[in-house]
């Protein structure tokens, strides 16, 4: 370039403010400096909590495993062992006692436990499932229990007493764990501890972080302990940036302030900005030019020569019947509706609509039947054909699975279950980005299946195992402690809830007594529907034979709750919806409370009392879920036994959480919760009669009897005239002294009725006026339950 044109080039211009921008280039370098500077020092404490955090874990574990050496030693010594072989109980306590300081109390008892068991209340459920471990694991074993009106550290050891099973339990003082802490140089704005379940053992630094401490959890061993930690809120840099980037951005930002300031003359000789209009060649082809030297594939069968689309289904697309996709999930008898194609078709199905809204991360979970693994498997491999990387969970509930799919971040989920249905239906209720499936979105997927629009990925998409139901109780017990114990009768019924709730129960305080909670997909004992009284009757005897505060019984998938008080009653949800509902509007005034069809008339003036507001919808999880966004409500329930909590949850029906609240309610009172749950307001009813129907049919009579009512209720003189008929589901008609509904199940080929007045005289009634429109429609000879 000549020198010329070089003297014509354009100069910057630096004037009076270059100093004021300096300045504050200073300044904003100083604020991201301090920043990163802050995260730096949290970034030590995490280091330092967390050295310490496994300190802890190494000298608890040392801690244990010295008193079990120890244990070993003092059955070995002769004294010991000829106390045993005589048979002298208490011989042997005194003998394991000796030369063995510190220890509090040594009893011996015969493996069967029954002066245990005679009162076990006295004795300490902690206690007895501490010697139940040990002579399940044929070991010495170590846990935290409650004894001698206080937390203690209790050992056990299965022994030969005169050649009988029995077992040795040593009390040793809390001191024996605690004080390997007291070394322990943990970050005072940090939080330490050890927890055993929901208990808290010990505790330093910042406990008003103890709330969400197991985020940082590490186990001791198999010892049932764990040392929990947490930081305090990292501060987030400006702009969300991190410690390396604020330094860095500091640093350009006092270089640039230096020139500034120090450089002006520099700077002065810089060339000027291109001037608009000056565009610099480019010689890059253009998006039209690349696809013309590389077009892009075609989709998979999307174009044929003539330029129309085409679809081919997938094999076995045929066997895939159309009954199966019901109102708000997927479900069917197994062989003749249900096999391991299908479920492989429709895990395609569900993959592809993944696909089609940019997600592909999904959890998968089963519940107890026997069908489970073989329909779980095929689901996963649809799954993965549509590119989809999943998380199987394995044996869960389905609340776990809603659970595992926000803890996760996957946002998607299907839960392989036939809920409450009988043992030879199974299904699958699905959750994408956040939303369950219901209505159209799942008659989409049989479209999808039919149709060919199945997304098949060029590779499988990724696998993973994962375990969550230890974090799942965590997270409950974090948010659940009762202010007292409550004994706690838990029926499972053999459901997968078997395997969470005594569990659960434990965690969060109370004193459980498990019942049918082996997992058993043959349902062998009943059939897991705490909606039907039968099913609740081994229950009630049981709470009343160890004279138990509540029972609590749950589905097979356990997203529902059913319960009884120690006098024999039957609490309807529609019911503990009430007192659900008293305890969340006390935190949240006006809250909006959502109900189903089959609830009680009494229920909407008991939200409305306590300052809420009622609005009755459709029957059916997802229905109402969907309800629930979209009018933000804090809390829904089903006369079937659904409750969802939005309030410090996360919206979706789960009976183990709900019962967590329920016990929760109940343990702030003074009064015996049969007390509590007895002064709810009440009326004469029905519990949910079901009369059998040819499949396919329930709609359409409920249809003809909704018509035929609603032209009654249009005739002076008629029954049905003056009263409120509601047909969001089925037909409900409510009159002034009590209501009736019909409804089709969604779920199985039955008609779903409920009745309720203030007196007898007035259920008979309005049973009588039903039953006049149901033989109407339903075939001649039918069974009517009422």
């Amino acid at each position: 370039m000549s020198q010329g044109k070089e003297s014509q080039r354009p100069r910057v211009a630096l004037g009076r403010s270059t100093p004021l921008l300096a300045v504050l280039l200073l300044l904003l370098a100083g604020w991201f400096g301090w920043s990163a500077f802050n995260q730096w020092l949290q970034a030590d404490t995490g280091t330092a909590l967390e050295q310490a955090r496994d300190r802890a874990v190494s000298d608890v574990q040392q801690a244990v495993s010295a008193q079990l050496v120890q244990f070993g030693k003092q059955l070995e010594r002769a004294p010991v062992q000829a106390a045993l072989a005589t048979g002298d109980a208490t011989a042997t306590a005194l003998a394991v006692r000796e030369q063995w300081t510190g220890v509090e109390d040594a009893q011996v008892l015969d493996a069967t436990l029954s002066s245990a068991y005679a009162d076990p209340a006295t004795f300490g459920y902690s206690r007895l499932a501490l010697l139940e471990l040990a002579l399940a694991e044929g070991k010495p074993v170590a846990r935290v229990v409650r004894d001698a009106n206080g937390p203690r550290l209790g050992l056990a050891a299965p022994v030969q007493l005169h050649g009988q099973p029995a077992v040795v339990y040593i009390r040793q003082p809390l001191t024996r764990l605690t004080s390997v802490f007291d070394p322990i140089q943990s970050p005072d704005r940090a939080f330490l501890g050890l927890r055993q379940g929901g208990f808290t053992i010990l505790q330093k630094g910042n406990t008003g972080l103890g709330g969400s401490a197991d985020a940082l959890a590490r186990p001791v061993g198999d010892t049932g302990l764990r040392v929990v930690a947490e930081l305090p809120d990292v501060d987030a840099g400006p702009l969300g940036l991190g410690a390396i980037p604020c330094a860095v951005v500091a640093l350009l930002l006092l270089v640039t302030a230096l020139l500034l300031l120090f450089g002006r003359k520099r700077l002065a000789g810089l060339p000027a900005l291109r001037r608009k209009g000056e565009i610099e060649e480019d010689s890059g082809i253009t998006l039209h030019e690349a696809l013309q030297q590389d077009p892009l594939p075609p989709a998979p069968g999307a174009a044929r020569a003539g330029g129309e689309a085409t679809v081919q289904a997938e094999p076995g697309a045929e066997a895939v019947p159309p009954g199966i996709f019901r109102a708000y999930d997927i479900r069917g008898v197994l062989g003749s509706e249900l096999n391991a194609t299908v479920a492989t078709l429709i895990g395609q199905a569900i993959g592809s609509a993944m696909q089609a809204q940019g997600l592909r991360d999904v959890v998968v979970g089963r519940d107890g039947r026997l069908s489970g693994p073989e329909l779980a498997d095929s689901l996963i491999q649809g799954l993965r054909l549509a590119g989809c990387d999943v998380i199987d969970i394995g044996l869960a509930p389905t609340p776990v699975v809603y659970f595992a799919s926000y803890h996760l971040r996957a946002g998607s989920c299907v839960a392989v279950t036939g809920s409450h249905n009988p043992p030879d239906y199974n299904g699958f209720k699905i959750v994408i980005g956040g939303e369950t499936l219901s209505g159209a979105a799942i008659t989409d997927l049989y479209t999808r299946i039919q149709e060919g629009r199945l997304q098949r990925a060029d590779t499988l998409g990724g696998l993973q195992q994962r375990e969550v139901i230890d974090e799942y109780i965590l997270r409950i017990a974090d948010d659940v402690q009762l202010d007292r114990p409550l004994k706690v009768v838990a029926d499972a019924g053999n459901g997968v809830a078997g395997a969470v709730a005594p569990q659960l129960l434990e965690a969060i305080g109370a004193d459980v007594i498990p019942l049918y909670c082996d997992v058993d997909g043959s349902f062998p004992n009943h059939h897991p529907d705490p909606s039907e009284p039968d099913n609740l009757e081994d229950l009630i005897q049981t709470v009343k034979r160890f004279d138990a505060d509540i029972g609590v019984a749950f589905d097979g998938d356990g997203d529902r709750l059913g319960v009884v008080t120690r006098d024999g009653k039957v609490i309807y949800a529609d019911r503990l919806l009430m007192l659900f509902a008293a305890d969340v509007l006390m935190r949240n005034p006006g809250a909006m409370v959502i109900y189903d069809v089959k609830c009680t008339g009494k229920l909407s003036d008991y939200i409305l009392r306590h300052g809420g507001s009622p609005m009755m919808w459709k029957t059916g999880h997802s229905l109402v879920k969907a309800k629930m966004r979209e009018t933000d409500a804090e809390l829904a329930g089903e006369m079937s036994g659904h409750f969802f909590f939005k309030e410090r949850w996360y919206g979706f029906d789960d009976g183990l959480y709900a019962m967590a609240r329920l016990l929760e309610i109940l343990a702030q009172r003074e009064e015996d919760p049969a007390e509590v749950l007895n002064a709810l307001p009440d009326a004469v009813s029905t519990p949910e009669l079901k009369v059998a129907v040819e499949a396919g049919t329930q709609h359409a009579q409920v249809a003809l009897i909704a018509a035929a009512v609603q032209a009654q209720a249009q005739v002076e003189g008629s029954p049905f005239a003056g009263a409120r008929l509601a047909t969001i589901d089925g037909l409900r008609v409510d009159f002034n002294d009590g209501w009736g509904l019909v409804r089709a199940s969604n779920t199985t080929p039955v008609l779903v009725l409920r009745f309720e007045a203030n007196d007898e005289a007035g259920l008979k009634r309005i049973q009588e006026l039903f039953r006049e429109q149901l033989l109407q429609v339903l075939p001649a000879g039918t069974d009517l339950p009422f």
